[in-house]
């Protein structure tokens, strides 16, 4: 159980280290922040799929339908979240599509990993059959896997100097959201579509006013 804490306690850490460091501190532009954001996470990925022998592609393949229906479902809802705040400017042309590869798939991608696989596959998926025999006891880990995702969102959303206070509800709600239907679909396709079509709907409305796509200086 403690080595199952120590995963999602160090992604939390990773991802206050990556926001704090390069983004409170050193103020790296929006780009360069998620390059060296992708990069410790996917440092911290392998290293986790390695010593815990997780295949991430096996993972995505398990109940992939009900996670793209549930992934599209969520998604959705989160775009009204998005479209909901202040329009701004966007970028045309080739500039859209790299900013919609960059800043919603790659960085989407990384969010929904870090935040929601990683605690969910730690905390929930790691347990023996035995111990998700009944649904009172799948209920009870759900619950201990949603704790640990609100934690390491917390964790990585507190570096950013826009999240601090009460807007830290915000993001730790929306990835409580993602996280929830990731157990409920039993795909992590579901975190990552909803994670993904959320920054995406945040590129094209405008990335200098909506809060999904931090840091805004």
């Amino acid at each position: 159980m403690l080595r199952d804490w120590v995963w999602t306690l160090l992604a939390g850490a990773t991802g206050f280290g990556a926001s704090f460091v390069f983004s409170g501190v050193l103020r790296l532009q929006p780009f360069r922040f998620v390059l060296v954001w992708a990069v410790l996470a996917a440092i911290f990925l392998a290293v986790y799929a390695r010593l815990e022998r997780v295949s991430f592609a096996t993972q995505i393949q398990r109940r992939w339908r009900s996670g793209l229906v549930v992934g599209l479902l969520l998604g959705a809802l989160l775009i009204r979240q998005v479209l909901a705040q202040e329009a701004g400017p966007r970028p045309e042309g080739l500039s859209l599509v790299g900013r919609l590869l960059w800043f919603g798939l790659l960085y989407g991608v990384v969010d929904a990993m870090m935040l929601s696989v990683v605690p969910v596959l730690s905390l929930y998926g790691a347990r023996p059959a035995r111990a998700l025999g009944t649904g009172r006891s799948r209920l009870r880990w759900g619950l201990v896997a949603l704790a640990g995702s609100t934690l390491a969102a917390a964790l990585y959303h507190l570096g950013f100097a826009e999240f601090q206070g009460w807007r830290l509800l915000y993001p730790v709600i929306g990835n409580l959201v993602i996280t929830l239907g990731y157990l409920l679909s039993g795909s992590p396709l579901a975190a990552i579509l909803a994670h993904v079509m959320m920054h995406w709907a945040a590129v094209i409305h405008g990335m200098a006013t909506t809060m999904q796509l931090p840091p805004h200086y």
